[in-house]
């Protein structure tokens, strides 16, 4: 009997950024910093051998690089992230993996304990 399992595996970086796009009073319009918590999600089947859906190693491998390009930067200056809202590096996080991870069923980015967002990859295209 094969089973559907959804694995995670978390990363941080720390990081600063401004949001140019929200009024000049607003306080993420002012440089500052936070430390970013991902969590990346992998969806697949146990295989019948390993036991499980993927080496978190292989995961971790395929992830860390790009955790990477991102700690200790100013993401403004990311091309790509000019305007980095969570929102916008759950994406540009999920376009540098997807290629290199079977399965990747989400990117959730925490920008503090009590807010974040889950991208699921791009919408299906309705004919």
């Amino acid at each position: 009997m094969s089973h559907e399992i959804e694995l995670l595996r978390k990363f941080s970086f720390d990081s600063a950024h401004s949001l140019p796009n929200v009024p000049e009073d607003h306080k993420c319009h002012r440089l500052h910093g936070h430390t970013f918590h991902v969590e990346v999600r992998v969806t697949g089947p146990v295989g019948e051998t390993t036991g499980w859906v993927m080496d978190f190693a292989d995961l971790k491998k395929v992830v860390n690089p790009v955790i990477d390009e991102l700690d200790h930067r100013y993401l403004n200056e990311i091309p790509g992230l000019e305007n980095p809202t969570s929102e916008l590096i759950a994406v540009w996080i999920w376009n540098r993996i997807e290629g290199n991870l079977p399965g990747l069923s989400s990117v959730t980015v925490h920008e503090t304990c009590n807010t974040g967002c889950t991208y699921r990859g791009p919408a299906d295209e309705e004919s």
